[in-house]
This record gives structure tokens, C-alpha cells and sequence, in this order.
């Protein structure tokens, strides 16, 4: 092993100081001594590098622990490490490798700046309408909450590299569901591990006595991974989150995970349903109640699937719903991370299935979607993770979050089922507005729309009177694929059962940068595919194969939801 010790001597100076060798590299770690007086300290780090583990330490006292892809080489990106907190005092970063690291340490910067602001958000595989984090990786929403006038959106967050590691809570905040605005990380790693998922909800009537008297509090629940244990944090500001000392719920198995945490009214006390892996690799939710969100007992195990079946596996996510049409009808919903759901009956207890193993989404890659709890107009909103395909060389961030979606329980032909739409402020991007009127399309035929240049697009077209054996929507060089004999849509592989409504298809789609998101059948048919629209393609264009159909199509191009 090998130390250097740095002398930091910090003004307006953005390099922290030359590294000085040790008199015994080979026993010692590589060190560097910081002087705290800005906001943050910025990692250089180089994707693909590897993995050196940093520790930020004051004195003998650990504050922060992760790996990091370090580099002494210039950085494709600087990693922000908040230290606000420790203003004024001399913290030590150790590098936990044998590898002389002390030029990698010269790199470090200190800083009040995002000294990236200028490039932040308009980097060539950014999303344009999907919330993306500044810097770092992201998987699974967390902790969907309304509070304090704000949409709290948290995430699963790697905030030191563009791969999943390091989870800690992100945390993003919005007043429309639309624009987003990071405000740091809300939940760190500890001493019972790394910060896996969880939920959110606002005390109201404070029954867990955090409440200070004036807010209610805004409480998180979180696995803290490798205890397998649920903890609690609690806000009563929205910003600043301080963790209980205890976990509120041991350890079940390992692997146990992912509380998804409610208010259940008619029994005036709360619900957690978690994730347990049972033996035999079974999956299960277990169900647990509380009056004061601290002390918990279980009362119902719901069994889904085994190893490969993954049918209520990690990310529960449960909520009531009425029957549109049918005021007073309600139902509750159980789904895992999947989508894959159950309807049935909720009695405060024990949930009772009535249907179950209902395809909630038929695309690629979109899991672990969670909803709002406390929604200010009664709706249930739903974002999940989509895992598009941003990486590269050189990128600072990595994955995304679908559109924020209404989600509405239906009556169709095959039972009840739940149907998504997109929330009414996605409307507020809207810019330029295109129709093409009613066209009739015979074999052979094309129809070009329009040479759109934007990249992101909100598109509804509806397909009559259908003779045709195939209909092909080109978008941007995206084939959307319509099979009128066996009623199959397909893009880029992935295919779905989609029937015709009165010999009609209706599609909504929503096309950014990194993928489609498309919806039939009033939502009850929800297509997300991850691909990476070609931005030098302006098509939009309609071909018929055999027969004939009668087509028309509106067209928004969209503006963007970064500032």
C-alpha cells in the first residue's frame, strides 16, 4: 500500500495542491488532506477506469465511503462531493489501492460551482422530457411523494460513476411533474449498508410524534442493503432528512427489501408492503401494519412467483382505485417490479387476489415503477425506471425515468384492468402543432407527414376501416410495425398483442432522444421501448401493405423540460 500526504492551502485556487511522497510508499495508503471551504469537493473520474475505493474521513471518524472510477489521467467528468457540512475543518481522503494515485489527487478540485452548468443538459444522448440525473447512475424511483407544494421525486443514485453502484437517494423536486430540479443526495450509505429502495409518505395527524409542531413530517422508508434491515428517515422541511438510530423493521431474510409504505383510512393505521424472498426462492409480500410508522407487526404473506417467475419480485407497489363508471366500486392494486399485477380486496390486513398476473406494461425495459402517495388531486401518478441506452464514452450520467403517467382501473372485454395516459402538464411542452386530415392509403402506398427537426415529438394518429395486411409508421427511422391478421404491434423487436376497437387503431406516442413510449386502447395497452432515435432523421411517414385504410394523424413538437 501506499500514502501521500497533501498540503492544502486553499483560496480561489481551483487545484487542492501537489501530492509529497511518503518515506514508506509501500506500507500507506494514498492520502489527501482538504481544507474545507467550498461547497463541494470534484472527483476526476474516467469511465471504465477501475474501481479504487475513497473514504472521507475527520480525524478518526468515517463520514463518507465509495468506489469510484478515479483517474490520473484527464477526467471524462468531475464527480461532486458535497462537504458543505464540514466547512471550516481539515477532513483526509484516502484511496484504498496500491497503485500511486497521487496525481489523480492533484486533479481534485474545490468548488461553490457546477463548473459544468454550461454543457449540463444538453448532452447529445440526453433525454429531453425524461428526468435524468446531472451526474452519475440512476435505477428505481423512490419514496413518489407530494409535500410542501412540491412533487419529491428520489431515485436509486450512484452520483461517483455511470454505472449502478454506491446507492444512495438521489432527490428531485418539481411543482409540475414536468420540470425537475436536483437538489443533492437526501439519504447516504451507513453503517447497515448502501440505501436501497423504498416509499414515502406525509404524516398528517404526526401519529410518530417527528412532527415539530407546525409541517407534518415527510417520513422515508429504505432497506439498508447488506443488513436487510428497514429503516426510517424523517424531513419536516423537505430538504434536510435525518435517519432514526434503530431500524423499524429487522431483518425477515435476506434480500428482504423495497417498503412500499400508506396510509390505510377505514383502519386509521399504516401499511407496509415489502419484498421477502421466502425458501425455495419463492417471492413473496408480506404485509405490516403500524399506528405510529415505528413499531410494525405483520399480518398477511401474498405468494407470487419462483426463481426465473417473476411475479411479485422486489418493488411492491400497492393503492386503491375506483372503477371509472362506477362511483362507490373500488378495488386495491398489487404489483411487483415488473408490473406484472393482482386486483382484488383489501380489508387493512390481509389482501384477498381476485385476478391476478396481469400484464401492466408490454415493452423493454421499464421496472420498478412506483406511485405518488398524497397526490393533491386524488390522482394516482406513476413514474418508473426505463433503462435507456445512455452510456458511452465520456458520458457524466446514465438511465432515466419514464413520463409520469395517470393511472385510471378500467372495464374491458377480458375483466378489469388498469390503463395509463400521460399526466395533462405534459401538455405544457407543447410547441408546434401539425394535422394531417383523413387520407385514404392503398397497398403499396406511402404518406410522408412532414419533415419534423425536432427530436422529440408528442404523435396521435387513429387507422380506419382497415383492409390492409401490414401498416408501417416510420418515426425518425423507427419502424412501428402493425400486423392487422394476428393484431401484433412491434418495434425494434419487441412485439405486443394489440386489438383492433371497431376495425380502429389508435396510438399516442411519445418520442424523445432515447426511446418511445406508446399507448393504445385508451392505456390499457402501455408499450415503452428503449431505442436510440437517429436525431439526423426528420421522417415521419405512413406505408400500407395489401388492402387499403383511411388515416389522420396531429402532431406536437415538444419543448424541452430542462432550462
Amino acid at each position: 500500500m501506499k500514502k501521500f500526504l497533501i498540503g492544502i492551502f486553499v483560496t480561489a485556487m481551483p487545484i487542492l495542491g501537489k501530492a509529497q511522497d511518503s518515506q514508506d510508499k509501500s506500507s500507506r495508503d494514498n492520502l489527501l488532506n482538504v481544507q474545507i471551504d467550498k461547497k463541494w469537493l470534484l472527483l476526476p473520474v474516467k469511465n471504465g477506469e477501475e474501481r479504487k475505493k475513497m473514504v472521507l474521513r475527520d480525524g478518526d471518524k468515517q463520514l463518507r465511503s465509495f468506489d469510484i472510477e478515479l483517474t490520473d489521467q484527464d477526467p471524462d467528468w468531475y464527480a461532486y462531493l458535497d462537504v458543505s457540512a464540514w466547512r471550516g475543518k481539515t477532513l483526509s481522503l484516502d484511496v484504498h489501492t496500491g497503485t500511486d494515485m497521487s496525481r489523480a489527487l492533484s486533479l481534485i478540485k474545490q468548488s461553490d460551482k457546477e463548473i459544468d452548468k454550461k454543457t449540463l443538459y444538453r448532452e447529445k444522448n440526453r433525454a429531453r422530457f425524461h428526468f435524468s440525473p446531472k451526474r452519475g447512475w440512476n435505477n428505481d424511483p423512490n419514496g413518489l411523494v407530494y409535500y410542501n407544494g412540491e412533487y419529491h421525486l428520489f431515485f436509486q443514485h450512484n452520483p461517483y460513476g455511470t454505472e449502478w453502484g454506491n446507492m444512495h437517494w438521489g432527490h428531485a423536486v418539481s411543482k409540475d411533474l414536468v420540470h425537475w430540479r436536483e437538489i443533492g443526495e437526501a439519504l447516504y450509505p451507513d453503517s447497515y449498508g448502501t440505501m436501497f429502495s423504498g416509499s414515502a409518505v406525509v404524516d398528517k395527524n404526526n401519529t410518530s410524534g417527528m412532527g415539530d409542531g407546525s409541517d407534518p413530517p415527510m417520513v422515508l422508508f429504505y432497506t439498508a442493503e447488506g443488513s436487510w434491515v428497514q429503516g426510517l428517515a424523517y424531513s419536516t422541511d423537505g430538504r434536510k432528512f435525518k435517519k432514526a438510530e434503530t431500524p423499524v423493521v429487522p431483518k425477515i431474510t435476506d434480500g428482504n427489501r423495497d417498503p412500499k409504505v400508506i396510509w390505510h383510512e377505514p383502519s386509521q393505521k399504516w401499511v407496509m408492503v415489502l419484498y421477502v424472498e421466502l425458501e425455495g426462492k419463492q417471492h413473496s409480500m408480506y404485509f405490516l401494519t403500524s399506528s405510529n410508522l415505528k413499531d410494525w407487526e405483520t399480518t398477511d404473506v401474498v405468494k407470487g412467483g419462483t426463481d426465473s417467475d417473476t411475479y411479485l419480485f422486489e418493488c411492491p407497489e400497492f393503492y386503491e382505485l375506483q372503477v371509472e363508471g362506477k362511483p362507490g366500486v373500488k378495488k386495491w392494486i398489487l404489483t411487483g417490479a415488473n408490473s406484472e399485477y393482482a386486483i382484488g380486496t383489501f380489508d387493512g390486513e390481509k389482501f384477498t387476489p381476485e385476478s391476478e398476473r396481469l400484464n401492466g406494461q408490454h415493452g423493454r425495459d421499464f421496472y420498478a415503477a412506483q406511485t405518488f402517495n398524497n397526490e393533491p388531486k386524488g390522482r394516482r401518478i406513476e413514474m418508473g425506471w426505463w433503462r435507456t441506452k445512455t452510456t458511452g464514452h465520456g458520458n457524466n450520467f446514465n438511465q432515466s425515468m419514464s413520463i409520469p403517467m395517470e393511472i385510471k382501473l378500467l372495464e374491458t372485454e377480458e375483466g378489469l384492468k388498469i390503463a395509463r395516459q400521460p399526466v395533462e402538464e405534459l401538455k405544457k411542452l407543447r410547441k408546434k402543432h401539425h394535422v394531417f386530415e383523413n387520407r385514404q392509403l392503398r397497398d403499396g402506398e406511402s404518406f410522408l407527414l412532414k419533415k419534423i427537426k425536432d427530436d422529440f415529438l408528442e404523435i396521435h394518429t387513429r387507422f380506419s376501416s382497415i383492409t390492409s395486411e401490414q401498416i408501417i409508421f416510420s418515426i425518425k427511422g423507427v419502424d412501428v410495425i402493425y400486423n392487422v391478421k394476428d393484431e401484433t404491434l412491434s418495434i425494434d423487436g419487441v412485439d405486443m398483442h394489440l386489438p383492433l376497437t371497431n376495425n380502429q387503431l389508435e396510438l399516442t406516442l411519445y418520442v424523445d432522444r432515447t426511446g418511445i413510449e406508446l399507448f393504445a386502447n385508451k392505456g390499457v395497452y402501455f408499450m415503452p421501448v428503449n431505442i436510440n432515435v437517429d436525431s439526423n432523421n426528420k421522417d415521419i411517414g405512413i406505408k400500407v401493405k395489401g388492402g387499403s385504410l383511411r388515416t389522420e394523424s396531429e402532431v406536437y413538437q415538444l419543448r424541452s423540460i430542462w432550462r
